[in-house]
């Protein structure tokens, strides 16, 4: 008998990733495809169009090895925030303004005027720039004529499936979608100009949603008639992906940036406007937050650098003499929101691995904060961490963030969001945390050491650096303090 699999694929940023995964989480075959965009000061877009080849070349890949019959259901999720235009039939009228595209800062004021009471029921009280709505908006403004509203896997779904497709609220946070009502908040949509008809109709991550089409089976390779699951963000992808969907246990992906979700029966509201809510499959939440702060800090300042060297030579600085604040790009949004928040090196000896020690012990500080923050706003924080992203290949970098959190951290065998969507996919009719149980292997689990408190001077440094230049609010920094002279910290 052939092996049935699942397909996932991931939308992101420089690729998109597919993989056909066994019910025990065997990869069957895997395809990628690269992409291109623009990126311009506060603007970054990409060819939609590009997605759908992309997407047709990586599924051609991981197939290629898999018998037609055994391809039971596709999943696809996509970047946070990335919107577009199309008319009627779903061809592309705009580019897809990406994730961390921040041109729409004067339409967030008007979306933060009009929702503000849908979005403190919603706990982050705030929209940010680079969210999808406010992009939405200044589209608006530029094509006032008949025009469907979509999501970057709205776009790839609607090609797949050959018609029109709902959207899973997990993409539609961003755009406005009331999560507790599963709807589109009609009087803030009314008071904004958006036309309610542009919208997609909403449905739950994990819900069927179609089948692909005759067209889209040549292109793709994936059978016509596979069932269609309404994906989710990729952040929310890597959770699944990471295999730990417990209340309490959380997810940390630090790739170019650090983005954190975890588990909570509860919605969590965040006074501060840093932590977010996408709902899962079942009804629970997934709380987080994305930072611009992450690895991409380090492809930027030690370019063609041999990075194995320079984890040996930082292994001798502990705690580093600089201290490092290593934003990607300007504007910090998670754990706390500062628009105007830059980068910074202090106390730099010039010594290359001090240096480099500072970033990596930088960005476990805001792993930190983050996770202090969190526990400020009431969410439990005490379950599974699991650490995917490009940085686990870093095994120096993943004991550092250990014992800087002071919590064992696991590491998947897999980790990646292409997974959490072939999890998805497997899902209809069953618990996901079960599909993901089953599915999601563990690579090791690493303990941290015995002297982790070595790292706290480093860390309030920075807690107070942040205070100090008014980024940080006074009630998280003081928390951070409590917490740590608890020893709680980490």
């Amino acid at each position: 008998m052939t092996e049935a699999v699942w397909l996932g694929v991931d939308l992101g940023t420089q690729s998109v990733r597919a993989l056909a995964v066994t019910a025990s989480g065997k990869i069957a075959g895997s395809g990628v495809h690269g992409l291109t965009g623009r990126r311009e000061e506060d603007r970054h877009e990409q060819d939609p169009r590009h997605w759908w080849r992309a997407t047709a070349a990586a599924c051609r890949q991981a197939l290629a090895g898999v018998p037609p019959g055994a391809v039971r259901a596709v999943a696809v999720d996509g970047t946070s925030g990335t919107v577009l235009l199309t008319d009627e039939d779903g061809d592309p009228l705009t580019p897809g303004l990406m994730y961390d595209d921040t041109r729409a800062a004067d339409q967030t004021r008007r979306v933060n005027e009009a929702g503000a009471t849908v979005w403190e029921e919603l706990g982050y009280r705030r929209m940010q720039p680079a969210w999808a709505l406010p992009k939405l908006l200044w589209l608006l403004d530029r094509h006032p004529g008949p025009v469907r509203v979509a999501h970057q896997a709205d776009f790839v779904n609607r090609r797949l499936a050959g018609h029109a497709v709902p959207a899973d609220l997990s993409n539609a946070l961003k755009t406005g979608a009331h999560l507790i009502e599963e709807a589109w908040p009609a009087d803030v949509m009314d008071a904004l100009g958006v036309p309610l008809g542009a919208l997609p109709p909403l449905v739950r991550s994990g819900t069927p949603i179609g089948a692909v089409c005759a067209a889209a089976a040549e292109v793709t390779g994936v059978p016509e008639g596979t069932p269609i699951i309404a994906g989710m963000t990729d952040g929310c992808a890597a959770q699944l992906g990471a295999g730990r969907l417990s209340v309490g246990s959380w997810n940390s992906v630090l790739g170019t940036t650090l983005v954190l979700k975890g588990v909570t029966r509860e919605l969590v509201r965040d006074p501060y406007g840093a932590v977010y809510s996408h709902r899962a499959p079942d009804g629970a939440w997934l709380p987080g937050g994305a930072s611009s702060t992450g690895a991409g800090a380090i492809s930027r300042d030690f370019p063609g650098r041999d990075l194995r060297e320079l984890d040996r030579l930082a292994a001798r600085h502990e705690p580093a003499r600089a201290l490092a604040y290593p934003l990607v790009s300007p504007g910090e949004r998670f754990p706390f929101t500062a628009p105007d928040a830059r980068g910074f090196l202090l106390g730099s000896t010039g010594e290359e691995a001090d240096d480099y020690a500072a970033v990596l012990q930088g960005i476990a500080y805001l792993e930190r904060l983050s996770f202090d923050h969190l526990d400020l706003l009431g969410a439990p924080i005490d379950g599974d961490l699991t650490l995917t992203g490009g940085a686990t290949r870093s095994a120096y970098w993943c004991r550092l963030r250990a014992d800087v959190l002071g919590r064992p951290v696991t590491l998947p065998a897999h980790p990646e969001p292409a997974l959490g969507a072939a999890v998805l996919a497997a899902s209809p009719g069953r618990r996901v945390a079960e599909v993901a149980a089953e599915m999601v292997a563990v690579r090791e689990t690493i303990d941290p050491g015995p002297h982790g408190d070595r790292f706290d001077g480093g860390y309030l440094r920075l807690v107070g650096e942040l205070e100090r230049r008014g980024w940080l609010p006074a009630p998280t920094a003081a928390h951070a303090r409590a917490r740590t002279e608890r020893g709680t910290s980490r």
